[in-house]
């Protein structure tokens, strides 16, 4: 008996292990490759209930009615995501070749004061260490500047580089846009002969895994509207106390910018904490950095509790899966893996697979 139930556990186990090693080298490398074609079948799905409601109210072909609403979406996005990607290209090339002189004339004199001051201490301790001292400000000084060169040179590199992969992001970008058109015209033949080749079982649970991730990705953008909601009003609550002028636009602005999960708020208040210091404006460095951190903890609070109570899973669970997928997949796995989960845990629940036992 005891052997039945090891036998058993070793193949429940395997059978698990082969499941997610093709899970992950799915996500991981077939995935990329199929970009484009993913995209359109998103895009289209997205766009299937405004195809359908168009085509009933207007008493169009359902296919001329897809292509015509592609075309618009594409033009209509393609035009802002033209002028937003050649205005936020151009200042930041502006900013990246700027670099060396914006050290040279801002940062670097702030920080030869700084060492004058604490050379001038030295001295009334102690003259032999004025020296010493000179000696590493001028290797500090040099370093760092060497440092902001180089970093405008991989900065500038980069650049290039992007611009010379433009090509094979283009023919990407047009397979992605010719294969929305015959996806969005034939959406449902399509999905109809894809689970057409499931039995009735897997079908049933491949519907529910859709209208499951469906509003599961509902309410992840909604959690995450709410947490940037509550990021901004702390931002121009803050600001707005330490004085900071135009603090609603500033707000806003850093707001939206740390809905990126590498950078987030810090990628703006930590650098603006740090040279607000270097120009001698301790008050408002503090402020910055007071404001900063309250916002680092509220957030680190409250991000695991909306999330997961949006999607169903306890706090840790929410911040562990979320860690451990932007360690493995970066931004995907960041917001998969929970919605992975609380799939798992829906259909659990309401029995269509057995993946751990519930009850208390």
């Amino acid at each position: 008996m005891k052997t039945e139930k090891r036998r058993a556990f070793i193949i429940h186990f395997l059978y698990f292990i082969i499941i997610l090693s093709v899970s992950f080298a799915v996500i991981k490398y077939a995935l990329p490759m199929l970009s484009p074609f993913v995209i359109a079948f998103l895009i289209a799905y997205g766009l299937k209930g405004p195809v359908t409601f168009l085509s009933r109210k207007m008493n169009l072909n359902p296919k001329i009615t897809a292509i015509l609403s592609v075309l618009l979406f594409y033009c209509t996005i393609g035009l802002l995501i033209t002028l937003l990607s050649v205005k936020a290209f151009s200042s930041f090339s502006l900013l990246i070749g700027n670099l060396p002189g914006i050290y040279a004339y801002h940062v670097e004199p702030v920080l030869k004061g700084l060492f004058d001051t604490v050379g001038q201490s030295a001295l009334h301790i102690d003259a032999s260490l004025l020296s010493a001292f000179d000696e590493i400000e001028g290797q500090f000084v040099q370093s760092l500047g060497q440092m902001v060169s180089n970093l405008s040179m991989e900065a500038m590199g980069w650049i290039s580089g992007f611009a010379s992969s433009l090509p094979g992001l283009f023919i990407k970008m047009l397979l992605m846009i010719i294969s929305t058109f015959f996806i969005a015209a034939d959406y449902d033949q399509l999905t109809g002969f894809c689970l057409r080749q499931f039995d009735q079982k897997t079908m049933n649970i491949i519907l529910q895994v859709k209208e499951y991730v469906a509003g599961t990705l509902f309410v992840c953008i909604r959690s995450y509207a709410l947490i940037m909601s509550i990021t901004f009003l702390e931002l121009a609550l803050g600001l707005t106390v330490i004085g900071v002028n135009r603090s609603l636009l500033i707000a806003f602005l850093i707001s939206v910018f740390d809905v990126l999960p590498v950078l987030g708020t810090g990628g703006i208040m930590i650098p603006w904490t740090i040279l607000t210091a270097l120009q001698g404006n301790y008050p408002l460095s503090a402020g910055l950095l007071t404001v900063y951190l309250i916002i680092t903890v509220i957030r680190n609070i409250i991000e695991p509790k909306i999330v997961g109570s949006q999607i169903g899973l306890h706090p840790v669970v929410t911040l562990s899966s979320m860690f451990v997928g932007a360690q493995l997949f970066g931004v995907l796995g960041l917001f998969g893996f929970p919605i992975g989960l609380s799939l798992l845990r829906h259909l659990n629940d309401n029995g269509t697979l057995r993946v751990y036992k519930t009850g208390l």
